[in-house]
């Protein structure tokens, strides 16, 4: 599967999608490319495309209706840095260790937003960080397909302050970010993926970190797995599966922020608007 990337466009208002620069017939949807058992897609997609390319901008990869989830406290690093924000540390700790881990939803894809285009912070918040995260595509069968970067923005003043305002910390206008494309692989093949994240204030560095995902304490397909229990999707799902690269406080996100997020072949990079 190495070297598909899926890419969304938007051409006046008219959406396309495509494939290694090609275009993919005018009905495709990703929820209907996900619809299909894995096997079956990577053969579709796998066939040669007329070389046209789609044209106009690059967006995020995701329909307007499907679900964004995500995971918490994956790496040991998320729960060292929640326990200290958290006035209920133990909570984190717990969760760390226990078989069930912490999933929550983030985003419809009509609200996600793309390479290039603005994130923000909260105004009620005054500690907020960027969060780079493998984000895993995963068809209707809970099989993985791919995946994308994403940028978990997150309020960690909000979440510090009770774990019971989540929603409110991690899902508002701006705080999810992915892209610019998908990466069709399997879980093996996302083993040795490498994660960078780096943060540009007026044109000079203000934070730099780096992880890779055999640093998560949990296995792909046991998140993906827990995420299908009781639940269905059948236009797939993307899942965000945690950060590795937490900013220590007191460092805060600011209007006017350049943040890219690296992870295997993706380059994401969003600024902070107002």
């Amino acid at each position: 599967m190495e070297g598909m990337i899926l890419t969304r466009h938007r051409v006046g208002s008219e959406v396309k999608w495509g494939i290694n620069g090609s275009l993919l017939p005018p009905e495709t949807s990703l929820g209907n490319l996900l619809s299909r058992p894995r096997s079956e897609l990577v053969a579709y997609l796998s066939q040669l495309w007329p070389s046209q390319y789609p044209g106009g901008e690059i967006v995020a990869p995701i329909d307007e209706h499907q679900e964004v989830w995500a995971s918490g406290v994956t790496y040991m690093r998320s729960r060292v840095e929640r326990e200290s924000e958290s006035i209920v540390a133990d909570v984190y700790a717990k969760v760390y260790e226990a078989e069930r881990p912490e999933l929550f939803f983030k985003s419809i894809g009509w609200r996600c937003v793309g390479d290039g285009q603005p994130i923000r912070i909260r105004k009620d918040s005054d500690w907020n960080v960027p969060e780079p995260e493998l984000t895993l595509v995963v068809n209707a069968f809970g099989e993985i397909v791919g995946y994308t970067a994403g940028n978990d923005v997150s309020s960690r003043s909000i979440e510090g302050e009770n774990p019971l305002y989540l929603p409110q910390a991690k899902s508002y206008n701006g705080s999810c970010s992915i892209g610019p494309g998908i990466v069709v692989a399997n879980e093996e093949e996302m083993s040795q993926i490498k994660i960078s994240l780096s943060i540009d204030r007026d044109g000079i560095s203000a934070f730099n970190g780096e992880t890779d995902i055999s640093q998560m304490k949990r296995k792909l397909s046991e998140l993906t797995g827990f995420l299908f229990r009781e639940m269905a999707f059948p236009h797939g799902v993307l899942l965000m599966t945690g950060t590795g690269i937490v900013p220590s406080h007191p460092f805060t996100l600011q209007i006017g922020d350049v943040v890219t997020i690296s992870i295997g072949e993706l380059v994401l990079t969003n600024t902070v608007a107002s």
